[in-house]
């Protein structure tokens, strides 16, 4: 009887495995069907304007040209050092771009740092990211700064992005380096000026001494932070498994008396998160996400459409955004507070990749983040539940075999 259950298992679960590549090969399938005949749609954007906040000087970034020229321009000013950490970064022309001013700024003295991720760029030919000596390169690979333990220091990717040109300007958001994000993508950045782009100086440095090789220079601690500002640096270090970014989300969520707006790629929260929201909506508090209504990888979408029936059903306002690839990770709660970086809401952002999260208590930036979000709702058609309801069986279906993957990302 015994030996008759074990088989059965193993058959039951060998035709649920199956199910399961059987559905993600279709979805994939079905996605390259759909970029191919996917054009390019304009989308709403707010113009950058820098406004105060606390001793700095804050600017939110919704289109990517702005911020690459923006960028640029900081790399060319530079004077002493350019410290830049990405996720992606195509050899496309943006991404020559970048590579060229960094490679100018060097040859003129100027000491040039540049960490990149080898996983997320293997399609990019790897002779783009030879530089010469003068730039120091850190090649982020999944193992990177692992040490001891596994199950107390894990690997993970670096998924973060920032650049700060001389300690005095920082930038960081949820662009990745490419020309596909310079206008087809909706995302948000900011740039800092002031004492807190120590602060992702901070991030930066750590990073490095506690990565590099032989063969790279340590970086020296920035000796200009400051206890008080309304800008805080929230990280992800898997290396010594710290992951605060997910414990800043629930203490914002709890403390929510009015409104929560979120806007992320990547819905694919845990039960904590899901149970934070739901119970702010309970208390009265105005809960709306946009995420958008096709994301660049199908199988994230499927697996987030998981939790759309949960949360609609509580009272949760979800609002696809259309015809674009929304990719921020943003938030801002009760006109006060606003976090702005590189962390989804999924499993691999919040307890697995190095990210990096800004966090910022100001009215004026809330203000300008409300404007940005209402502006993207613009470009949203709502969800609701009865319509969620009725969608194809076939959707449920796939859903379902699906749903135990939701846990891996």
């Amino acid at each position: 009887m015994m030996a008759r259950l074990k088989t059965a298992l193993k058959v039951g679960l060998a035709m649920f495995a199956t199910a399961q590549a059987v559905t993600m090969g279709g979805l994939l399938i079905l996605d390259r069907q759909r970029k191919r005949h996917r054009g390019h749609v304009p989308f709403p954007f707010a113009p950058p304007r820098e406004m105060p906040t606390g001793a700095d000087r804050v600017t939110v970034y919704t289109k990517g040209r702005d911020l690459y020229d923006d960028m640029l321009a900081a790399i060319d000013a530079a004077e002493d050092t350019i410290l830049l950490e990405t996720y992606i970064w195509k050899g496309d022309r943006v991404g020559r771009q970048f590579k060229r001013a960094l490679t100018e700024a060097a040859e003129r003295g100027v000491d040039v740092y540049v960490c990149y991720d080898v996983f997320a760029n293997l399609v990019v030919p790897q002779h783009f990211f030879q530089f010469g000596p003068r730039v120091h390169v850190l090649r982020h690979r999944p193992w990177t700064g692992a040490r001891g333990a596994p199950f107390v220091r894990a690997p993970g990717l670096n998924h973060r992005k920032i650049l700060v040109i001389d300690g005095q300007v920082g930038f960081v958001g949820g662009y990745n380096l490419g020309s596909l994000y310079a206008s087809r993508w909706r995302d948000t950045h900011m740039r800092v000026r002031g004492p807190a782009a120590a602060e992702l100086e901070n991030a930066f440095v750590d990073y490095w001494n506690s990565s590099r090789g032989r063969r790279h220079p340590a970086l020296p601690q920035p000796d200009h932070r400051t206890w008080h500002s309304p800008i805080t640096v929230v990280r992800n270090v898997p290396s010594v498994a710290v992951y605060p970014i997910r414990y800043m989300y629930l203490e914002a969520i709890d403390r929510a008396r009015e409104r929560i707006w979120l806007t992320h790629a990547y819905l694919i929260p845990d039960d904590d998160l899901t149970l934070a929201l739901v119970e702010a909506v309970e208390r009265g508090v105005d809960v709306r996400i946009i995420v958008p209504a096709e994301s660049n990888h199908i199988i994230a979408d499927w697996l987030s459409r998981g939790y759309y029936q949960r949360l609609l059903s509580r009272g949760v306002r979800l609002f696809l955004y259309q015809d674009a690839m929304v990719h921020a990770k943003t938030a801002t709660i009760d006109g006060m507070w606003t976090t702005i970086g590189t962390a989804n809401l999924d499993q691999l952002s919040l307890i697995g990749n190095y990210e990096v999260n800004v966090q910022i208590l100001d009215a004026g930036l809330a203000a300008e983040m409300e404007r940005i979000f209402t502006m993207d709702t613009g470009n949203c058609i709502e969800l609701t539940l009865e319509e969620w309801k009725a969608r194809p069986l076939a959707m449920k279906v796939s859903e379902t075999v699906l749903a135990p993957m939701r846990p891996l990302l």
